[in-house]
């Protein structure tokens, strides 16, 4: 990885269409989007390339962050990249791998235009993405109870 990109990886007890319908259906996606605390509210999530998914991320304490992107890159199943439109600007791709029987790897890349942007970030989002990685696997444990 180079000094400008965050890379972070979780592998989920959890088959990859079950992985990928967590992301890419609007419904489970509210529920996990985010750093512990957050709640979502999505106006836009128009799953293609050249779509838009504009989203309200709600803090636990105070404040409302508005998040606009522009979806770059679809391949159901196995990546979905796009470019953020609202600060922090980076490129994000979302990487899934199917690694054994009902096991997938997710993947968050993060590129930035500079290394500065980057070592700004990292000490935030690092764990973040890890707060990320595990209100996914509630969400994971739960569509699974819902079958």
């Amino acid at each position: 990885m180079s000094n400008t990109t965050i890379h972070s990886t979780r592998c989920l007890s959890a088959p990859i269409d079950r992985v990928y319908e967590a992301f890419a259906n609007p419904q489970y996606l509210k529920e996990w989007w985010g750093p512990e605390g957050f709640t979502n509210t999505i106006h836009e999530f128009d799953l293609r390339v050249g779509g838009k998914w504009r989203l309200t991320m709600h803090g636990p304490e105070k404040g409302n962050y508005e998040n606009a992107a522009i979806f770059t890159l679809v391949e159901p199943g196995k990546r979905v990249a796009w470019t953020r439109e609202s600060q922090p600007y980076f490129d994000m791709e979302v990487g899934f791998e199917n690694v054994a029987e009902g096991k997938t790897v997710i993947s968050f890349t993060m590129k930035f235009e500079t290394a500065e942007e980057c070592e700004k970030m990292k000490k935030f989002v690092e764990p973040k993405n890890e707060e990320n990685f595990d209100r996914l696997e509630r969400v994971l444990v739960k569509m699974q109870v819902e079958g």
